[in-house]
C-alpha cells in the first residue's frame, strides 16, 4: 500500500471529525465549515496568566458548528494591541487597561479610540518595585539602574507611566525578570519593577536576610486616575514585608480588547455571538478547574478611558442582576454602607470618582469587615472604526 502523506491523513481528519463524506463535499464548503464561528484571542506567554485565561476560555466555550475560540500566545500589552489592530484574523487582545492612554500619549496608532473597544475588565495585577536596601522611597531612584523587563512589555510600558507621572528620570535596563532579580542581588542594578498578580512566584522564593525589600508606590491623585490603589503585605511576601509594614502600591487591570468590527460584518457577528455566550456561561469561569483570578472578574466594572463593545453593553442591560455583573441587592447595599463609612470617616468627596478604584478600595473594606479587622482605605481620585 501506499503510504498516506501527513497532509492528507489530515484531510481525512478534517472530513471525518466534521461527519461529512469526501465526496459530497467540496474543498471550500469544507474549509467554510471548519472556520464557521471561529476567533482567535492574543494572550501572554507561556508562564502568565493571560494565556491560562484564554485557555480557560476555549475550554469552556468552545461549541461545535458555533463557536471556536483560538488562544494564541502574545508578546505583551503593545505588541498585542499591534496584533489586534494590524495581524489578520485576531478578534480578541488580553491586554493591561492603561496600555490605550500610553498609545494615546505616544501617539503610536492613528484613530485606536474608534477602532478598539473593550469587553470587561478581567482582574488587577500589582506592580512590585524591588529595590536594594539603600533604596527607600521611590524618590531615591532616580539616576539609578531600574530593570523593566523586556522593551514593549506591559511592565516596561507601566513603568514608564509610573515614572513620568512621579516625576522621575532612570536609567532603565530590559533583562527578563529572572536575570533582573540575579542583578539585582549582585548590586548591578538598584531596583527591578515587575507587573504581576500577587503573589508572584519569583518573589515568594527569596530568603529573608537579602536585605532586598519592596518600595512603596505614592497614592498620589494623578496616579489614582490611571492605576487602582493596592499594597503588598507580609501575608504575600513573608520575607520582603514586615508584618505591620504593608507596601503600598498600584494595581493595573487586565482587560478584554475587541477590534472594533463594522456593524453587518461576519467578524462582527462572530464577536458579538463570543461576547453573548462567554456572558451567558460566566459562571462556569467562577467554578474549579478554572484559574482563581476569574473570582476577581466582575462583568460590568468600567474601565476608565476605554469605550464598551455594543454588545458587551446589551448584555448588561438585559441582565442587569446575572452573577458576576456586580448589580445585586446584597453587593448594593454593602456598598452603600461603605459610602457612608467614607464619608463619616472624612475621605468622602464631591469630585466624580475613579469608579475603578472606588470599586477596589470597597472589595478591600468589605473583606476587612467580613474579618473584623481594622480598615485603612485610601483616598480614591478622579478618572480623567474602519473594519480591516
Amino acid at each position: 500500500m501506499k503510504k498516506i502523506t501527513g497532509a492528507l491523513a489530515l484531510a481525512l481528519c478534517l472530513v471525518i471529525a466534521n461527519g461529512v463524506p469526501s465526496s459530497a463535499q467540496s474543498l471550500d464548503s469544507l474549509r467554510e465549515r471548519v472556520n464557521q464561528g471561529t476567533i482567535a484571542i492574543i494572550s501572554g506567554g507561556v508562564n502568565g496568566t493571560y494565556i491560562r485565561i484564554a485557555s480557560d476560555l476555549a475550554t469552556v466555550l468552545d461549541t461545535e458548528n458555533k463557536l471556536r475560540v483560538l488562544p494564541i500566545i502574545g508578546k505583551g500589552s503593545l505588541q498585542n494591541i499591534t496584533d489586534l489592530l494590524y495581524l489578520r484574523g485576531i478578534d480578541f487582545a488580553i491586554v493591561q487597561s492603561d496600555v490605550l492612554g500610553f498609545i494615546l500619549k505616544e501617539r503610536l496608532f492613528p484613530n485606536i479610540e474608534q477602532r478598539v473597544r473593550y469587553v470587561t475588565k478581567l482582574y488587577n495585577e500589582e506592580v512590585h518595585i524591588l529595590a536594594a536596601a539603600d533604596i527607600q522611597k521611590l524618590a531615591d531612584l532616580s539616576g539609578k539602574k531600574v530593570n523593566v523587563d523586556g522593551a514593549g512589555s506591559g511592565t516596561a510600558m507601566t513603568a514608564a507611566t509610573l515614572f513620568a507621572q512621579s516625576g522621575l528620570n532612570v536609567e532603565t535596563t530590559n533583562f527578563d525578570q529572572a536575570l533582573a532579580l540575579e542583578k539585582l542581588k549582585a548590586g548591578e542594578i538598584s531596583a527591578m519593577v515587575f507587573v504581576a498578580g500577587k503573589p508572584t512566584d519569583l518573589f515568594r522564593r527569596i530568603e529573608a536576610g537579602t536585605g532586598l525589600h519592596f518600595v512603596a508606590v505614592p497614592l498620589s491623585a494623578d496616579l489614582l486616575r490611571i492605576y487602582l490603589p493596592s499594597s503588598l503585605t507580609h501575608a504575600d511576601y513573608p520575607a520582603l514585608v514586615d508584618e505591620d509594614q504593608p507596601a503600598d502600591t498600584v494595581a493595573v487591570g487586565a482587560v478584554m480588547a475587541v477590534y472594533n468590527w463594522e456593524k453587518d460584518t461576519d467578524r462582527y457577528r462572530r464577536t458579538s455571538t463570543f461576547v453573548e455566550t462567554f456572558f451567558d456561561n460566566i459562571e462556569a469561569f467562577m467554578q474549579p478547574p478554572r484559574h482563581p483570578k476569574w473570582l476577581e472578574v466582575n462583568l460590568a466594572a468600567e474601565v476608565p478611558g476605554w469605550t464598551r463593545f455594543q454588545p458587551a453593553q446589551d448584555w448588561l442591560d438585559r441582565r442587569p442582576t446575572a452573577r458576576g455583573t456586580g448589580y445585586d441587592l446584597a453587593l448594593k447595599a454593602s456598598f452603600n454602607d461603605f459610602l457612608k463609612f467614607m464619608k463619616e470617616a472624612g475621605r468622602g468627596s464631591d469630585r466624580a470618582h475613579n469608579s475603578e478604584a472606588l470599586f477596589a478600595q470597597f472589595l478591600e473594606w468589605r473583606a476587612r469587615q467580613q474579618t473584623q479587622q481594622p480598615s485603612v482605605v485610601a483616598p480614591a481620585a478622579s478618572p480623567s472604526g474602519p473594519s480591516r
